[in-house]
Order: C-alpha cells, then structure tokens, then sequence
C-alpha cells in the first residue's frame, strides 16, 4: 500500500510541477546581448538595395541582390573577427538556366553563408539558422520594381545576422551555419540547393530553424490579444521515408512525435525559458496553406527543420506593389514592422541556437520494454560516444498533450518509472555537465 502511494504521489508531482531548470549564464549573456537598434539597421540597410529580387543585379555595388549578399558576406567577415578564426565565410552559388517558371534568364544563384566550427573536431553536426535575402512584389517576375522585402524576409535574415554577431564569439562543440539563402520566391532554389549539398555530403544536421518574416505582430494584432505570439510550423508524419515508418507510427500513436515536431516543442520550451514575454505556439502543419518556406527541401531529405514565423500576417505588407489606395498603404516597408517583437523573436533563436549547441549528442538506442503487462515502464538507453554527460533526463507527457509535462532525472541507463506505457509518451535526452538539453529520442520498442 505504501509503495503504491509513493508512486501515485510521484506521478502526480511530476506531471504538475515539471523540474525547472536552472538557466545557463552563458546563454542568458547571449540572449541580454541581442540588440533592437542593431537589427533595426540591418532592415534598414537591406530595404536601401532597392531590390533583392533573386534575377536582379549582381554586378551592381549598390542595388540588387548582388549587392546585398556582398553586404551580408562583409558583415559576416567582420564577425568572423571574433571566433579566433573558427568562422568561414563563403558564397555557395551556380547559374540557373531558365527553367520555364519563375526563372526566365540565367541568374547567378547564391546563399551567404557563414560556417562556425565546433570546437570539438570528433563532433559533426551542425545547426543551421536561415533567412531568405531575396524579395518580390506583386508580380513574381518584376526584378526590377522596388521591393523592399522588410519582413519578408529582411525580419528573418536580420535575426540571422545578429545571432552570427552575437555567438561569433561562442565556444560551442557543434558548428553552426548561418545562412542568407536566395531564390525563395522563386521556389525555394538556394534552399534546395543547400539541402541538396547536404545530403550528397551527408551533412549531420542536427536541426534546422528558418525565419521567415519575424518582425511584425503589433500592427496586425487584435487589440488586447495578450502576449505576443510566435509560430513554429513542424510537419507531424516525417515527409522522408512515411511509407517505411507509418506502421510502426500508426501502432504507437506516434504521429505527433517525428523529428520536427520534437525540434519544435524544443525551441518552445528553451525559448519560453530564456525569454520574456513570447508565447511560441506549435502549429501542426510543415507551413501555411498555399505557400511554402526554404525549410522543406530540408524536411524532404530527411532532415529535422522547421519554420519560425510571425504569428498575425497582413497580406498588404507581403508580395505587394509599394502604393496607396483609398488611404490604405500596401508594400512591405520597414514602417510596418515591430522591431521589439523582432527583437524578442532574434532572442528565442539566440537562446535555441546556444543551448543546442552546447548540448551533447542524443542518448543511443534507447528502448521500452513491452514483455510484461505492467502499470509501470522499463527504459533504457546507451551513453552517447561524444560529450561529457551530466546524465538524462526521462520526458513524459499524456497521449493527447502537445507538450511534455513530466521530466525525471538520472544518472543511470536504465530505469522503471511509474506511468503505464499504454498511457504516456516517453522520450529520453541527454544532459550535458553544464545542463544542456540534447533533443529527445522517442525509444524503440524491446520485445
């Protein structure tokens, strides 16, 4: 009787009271440093091309895409200053031939990119925080109109730029790439080929977070909406291999749990964490209806990547001619956005980025064990071959909770918890000496 009480009392106190955890200094520093004026002059800067229509100029020094991501690629040099040359700085580009759609010319396609080592050389994966450089109006093929691209996407890109100028200075085991990719507009054509070269060089990705117009939420909000809101679009079923999977996904109600579904409750939890005043909500869809974002060419080879993006949009500051009709301004100028909103936006993948980073590698073949009918679960795990482990931490949550609710700490490799596995969702993670959070696996069954 006595046991049985202990273990209802501590089921109860874990899915009430999840553990708190305590924040990193280093990643508080980080997120403090990010700077409202510092973006502010990064859109400012971006919408004074003029353009960055991906089939517009790439021999002019001050208008045009070409223009800009030279900007991009000297910003990114001059932090590379301060990572003790651990930073990379390059241009990944090929020409396009006209392809019969959005493409009508031979165009010079590029992504700026900036690669920060990890200072673990046996550790190989890698973070990648995308902002799209190119813009557009009304007319998908006008290269020339002015577009001054503020939100879409200079808001994501700005938020790109300043994680580069803040954590260039970071320490971290696992590399990150910060990336201005172009052609989005156009069809997600420097993502592609980003994902592209990643999978041919079988890259390991540990996730991707793409911001994709992140700086405008005040001026679309309904009054007293409460506190601001960001969204994190995630596919559920991986769009990689579903045929392969969907039995095992089907049997165990795991259709909620793919990899970038689980990125976002991650960046939903650290986020909320380390910054104020944001409310991060997880839509379960890969995007919006009728459009899409340079996350899915990653999604669609396989890796974990998600889309970071304003939570009320206005169809008038987007994909529109800059003019004034019956008193109403249309365009995607600066004047619409809300650089707090976007400075609170920068924080969350600043904190993201850090705390990943600083994380050790997932546990491996982790495991539940379903040979006995029991109300309690068995699971176990391995130590992952890299990194120095504090130890793990067991993530537990009811089948229909979006988010995890009970976390259980051990030292150990294996453990019996409480909670009938017909009941809960399990996932393990690994916990670094300084307490980062590695993201969690989803165990295997052990027959």
């Amino acid at each position: 009787m006595k046991k049985t009480f202990f273990f209802l009392a501590l089921l109860t106190s874990l899915i009430i009271n999840a553990q708190k955890t305590v924040k990193d200094p280093e990643i508080v520093r980080y997120v403090n440093q990010v700077n409202k004026d510092s973006l502010k002059a990064n859109i400012e800067k971006l919408v004074s091309f003029g353009t960055r229509h991906t089939m517009s100029s790439t021999s002019d020094p001050y208008k045009g895409i070409g223009a800009a991501r030279n900007w991009v690629l000297a910003k990114f040099r001059n932090y590379a200053k301060n990572s003790g040359g651990r930073m990379e700085v390059f241009l990944q580009n090929e020409d396009l031939q006209p392809d019969g759609k959005r493409i009508n010319k031979v165009t010079n396609l590029g992504n700026a990119s900036a690669l920060l080592k990890g200072t673990d050389p046996n550790d190989k994966r890698i973070i990648i925080i995308s902002g799209h450089l190119d813009s557009r109006v009304s007319d998908v093929m006008d290269a020339s109109g002015f577009a001054p691209g503020a939100n879409d996407d200079g808001s994501g890109l700005a938020a790109v730029i300043e994680s580069a100028r803040i954590l260039s200075q970071s320490k971290f085991p696992v590399s990150i790439l910060f990336v201005a990719v172009s052609g989005e507009e156009q069809g997600l054509l420097g993502a592609k080929m980003l994902a592209d070269k990643a999978k041919a060089e079988n890259w390991e990705i540990e996730a991707v977070l793409n911001n994709d117009m992140i700086g405008n939420n005040s001026f679309d909000a309904p009054k007293n909406s409460g506190t601001p809101k960001l969204r994190i679009f995630s596919e559920g079923l991986p769009a990689f291999e579903t045929e392969k999977n969907s039995p095992t996904i089907r049997n165990y109600g795991l259709e909620n749990d793919g990899p970038a579904r689980q990125l976002a409750r991650y960046i939903k939890e650290i986020g909320e964490e380390y910054v104020k005043n944001i409310d991060i909500k997880m839509i379960y869809r890969n995007d919006r209806f009728l459009r899409g974002g340079d996350h899915t060419p990653f999604v669609n080879h396989g890796f974990t990547a998600v889309r970071l993006t304003d939570y009320y949009e206005n169809y008038d500051h987007q994909h529109q001619d800059i003019r004034t009709e019956k008193g109403k301004k249309y365009g995607d100028l600066a004047d619409f956005m809300d650089f707090d909103y976007l400075r609170t936006n920068t924080a969350v993948n600043v904190a993201v980025l850090a705390n990943l980073a600083k994380s050790v590698p997932r546990p491996e073949n982790v495991l539940m064990d379903v040979k006995e009918l029991s109300n309690t679960t068995k699971l176990s795990w391995e130590k992952p071959s890299l990194g120095k482990i504090k130890g793990y931490e067991v993530l537990v949550r009811e089948t229909d909770s979006s988010v995890w609710t009970g976390k259980i700490f051990t030292t150990e490799t294996s453990i019996t918890i409480p909670y009938s596995k017909d009941n809960f969702l399990f996932a393990v993670r690994s916990i670094s000496e300084s307490g980062n959070e590695s993201l969690p696996v989803i165990p295997k069954i052990s027959r």
